[in-house]
């Protein structure tokens, strides 16, 4: 049997291929995949690099932030998206309205994350300025952000559905109770970093107290939804922004910037060790520096007052006279001004009585020290009441304790 002329087929074959309504849309395909990846190519490999090498060799250094957080690469994926979106109309077949409308969307969701790595890179760079120092600043950055991606999907949507925008926008007021509730959180957190801003009322860095949160030590972050906080014990505790306006915290930044931090602490003197001093008492009181002009002056406006106004001084109820626990107040505030730590002047100063309690008569020292940080503040006032504790035997008064499991075996060892 003879064989057949297949090359007598084979312009028949190619002809139907040409001829066949796909093949201009398989073409036009690939041709616009071609330039699309061309495009982009030359955009990541030329332009993209170049940059990148000139910020790197840039003294400048508000510029790292928009490479790292690869503002340029993302801005570069618009290329190829742009080429494809006028490029498709131009394709016999494919220039259908709904596919033009798809890319027109992605578009939308590819500039919508360029400008949102460009508005954080911003906010890196306004974090390094001083007017932005311990600040919300990042807060805002994402308030921003967000808004973005919110108008980003309006218009992928409204992209989509082929409507105006601002149609669809008219529309959302339906749906406005639900769009509160979903973002209840975040609108309450951007008023309360608006009210932390204007109040100034806490910055990165500060020391803060939440109670409510356990929270005590300082600030690391102030973001749009949560404060965190670095506890003395290294934990991180979060704080929801709008809780910290709602309820009571404490800033210790105020005391740090004065200049002075309080010592406010109670001695509780044994009621039944006060007396009045005798004149041997007085004088070996009058032996210690801090005490001599006091005892002086005090004991001569005893003896003329007595002198003056006691008739019967044999009854000792008629007569003034000094006490211990007078002469160690006195010998308190002797002390505290002298003392090398302590404000003298600019910052209340009191040694006062309190009224007396079942725990004793409460002697409370209210003082600032010129030195606000923790480790140094604690070693002054550990050091003050060091001495004031040994101290009170030598005036014949007991600091009140609770008895203890010594105090017990004690009285059961003398009832025996």
């Amino acid at each position: 049997m003879p064989l057949q002329d297949t090359t007598a087929n084979a312009p028949s074959f190619w002809t139907s291929i040409i001829n066949h309504p796909l093949f201009e849309e398989v073409i036009g395909i690939a041709l616009l995949v071609l330039v699309a990846w061309l495009v982009d190519w030359l955009v990541k490999r030329i332009l993209v690099r170049m940059v990148s090498r000139l910020v790197e060799r840039s003294s400048a250094t508000w510029d790292d932030a928009f490479l790292k957080h690869n503002v340029f690469g993302r801005l570069a994926h618009l290329a190829p998206g742009v080429v494809v979106y006028y490029g498709i109309t131009l394709i016999p077949g494919l220039g259908d309205d709904v596919i033009q409308r798809a890319v027109g969307a992605v578009l939308i969701v590819l500039a919508a994350v360029t400008i949102g790595s460009a508005v954080t890179a911003v906010g890196d760079i306004a974090l390094t300025s001083k007017l932005a120092r311990g600040r919300p600043v990042r807060a805002y950055f994402q308030v921003i952000n967000l808004t973005v991606y919110v108008v980003a999907g309006v218009l992928v949507l409204a992209a989509l559905l082929g409507q105006n925008p601002l149609v669809l926008l008219s529309g959302i007021g339906a749906v406005t109770a639900v769009l509160l509730l979903v973002f209840r959180d975040t609108i309450l957190s951007f008023v309360s970093s608006l009210q932390i801003t204007w109040y100034d009322l806490v910055r990165v860095g500060d020391w803060i107290e939440v109670p409510e949160f356990g929270a005590d030590g300082d600030v690391i972050r102030v973001d749009l939804l949560t404060i965190s906080v670095q506890n003395w014990d290294n934990t991180v505790t979060s704080i929801p922004t709008h809780r910290l306006t709602q309820g009571s915290f404490k800033n210790w930044r105020f005391m740090s910037r004065s200049g002075g931090r309080r010592i406010k602490r109670t001695l509780w003197i044994d009621m039944e060790t006060i007396r009045f001093l005798s004149e041997k008492a007085i004088e070996r009181f009058r032996r210690y520096d801090l005490l001599t002009d006091y005892l002086t002056t005090k004991r001569q406006e005893v003896r003329d007052y007595n002198k003056a106004h006691v008739k019967t001084p044999d009854i000792i109820s008629n007569v003034r006279r000094l006490t211990n626990v007078g002469t160690f107040r006195a010998y308190i505030a002797a002390y505290l001004r002298q003392h090398p730590k302590i404000h003298q002047s600019g910052f209340t100063f009191l040694v006062r009585q309190l009224a007396p309690t079942p725990q004793g008569l409460p002697i409370e020292i209210y003082v600032f020290t010129n030195d606000t940080n923790w480790v140094n503040y604690e070693s002054v006032q550990a050091d003050i009441f060091d001495h004031l504790l040994a101290i009170a035997p030598e005036f014949d008064l007991r600091v009140f304790q609770a008895p203890s499991g010594g105090d017990v075996r004690a009285i059961s060892g003398a009832a025996e």
